[in-house]
């Protein structure tokens, strides 16, 4: 039987076990508010009205979350410029644009897999039905 070996006293990582960090990285990115921000940013630099018309059914309170978290974990720069009211600016960094393209190969594969996602979870659940009908 092979055993996985432990990696993190080699300096590696390994999210399948429950204490390595990477698994906070990972809850990070598998919000679909992340993965549309991003995807949105990839063109380039948005003001926050503009990413909010962009992505429709996104609360101002879940956008300005979203965005201070991928500040913080540095995937996005906010700029802000002395203006009246203030100007401000979001753009993907460098760590940002490296994953953008995971993001939006995501998203490209979602968008292009919905029919046959729609057909199996309809099968699945005729299944379902027919398996709890009385006989």
């Amino acid at each position: 039987m092979y055993t996985v070996p432990d990696l993190r006293a080699h300096g590696g990582a390994d999210a399948f076990l429950r204490g390595c960090a990477s698994r906070a990285v990972l809850d990070l990115l598998t919000n679909k508010w992340v993965c549309l921000v991003v995807g949105a940013l990839r063109p380039g630099t948005l003001r926050f009205g503009e990413l909010r018309r962009r992505l429709d059914g996104i609360t101002q309170k879940m956008l300005t979350q979203t965005l201070r978290d991928l500040e913080r974990a540095g995937l996005v720069h906010r700029a802000v410029y002395p203006s009246v009211p203030p100007r401000v600016e979001y753009s993907l960094t460098p760590l940002g644009r490296d994953v953008a393209g995971l993001m939006d190969g995501i998203r490209t594969w979602a968008e292009s897999h919905i029919d046959d996602i729609r057909t199996a979870q309809q099968a699945y659940d005729k299944k379902a039905g027919e398996e709890l009908q009385p006989v």
